[in-house]
């Protein structure tokens, strides 16, 4: 029996739910990177980038290519970049959002002056 979409959907952005994946993904927009230049980018251990990578390479959202010792990562298609482009759309309308309601709240939480004479 096959999972519900809503399943398989919950389940893909699990997968992206890691902040390394996460910054892999962003890296990866402008074009294939080298697993060293990732590595430079992202400062964490070799074996931590791996295991992450591993996890988007199974998903079928990265492909890598090697040519002699070098490994190179890149999207599988761009619909992943367009979904972290419209991520970061709406965080910044979120994050608009609560500036805006922070700023009204601080307004607000000032106390009346009084009236000059």
């Amino acid at each position: 029996m096959q999972a519900p979409l809503y399943q398989v959907k919950a389940e893909f952005f699990r997968m992206l739910g890691h902040p390394v994946r996460i910054r892999v993904l962003e890296l990866l927009q402008n074009g294939p990177v080298s697993v060293r230049d990732l590595l430079i980018d992202i400062d964490i251990e070799p074996s931590n980038l791996s295991q992450q990578l591993a996890v988007l390479r199974r998903s079928g959202i990265v492909v890598s290519t090697r040519e002699g010792s070098t490994v190179t990562y890149a999207l599988a298609g761009g619909d992943v970049a367009e979904l972290l482009r419209a991520a970061r759309r709406i965080l910044t309308e979120l994050l608009a959002g609560q500036s805006a309601l922070l700023a009204e709240l601080q307004d607000t939480d000032q106390p009346e002056q009084p009236a000059p004479h």
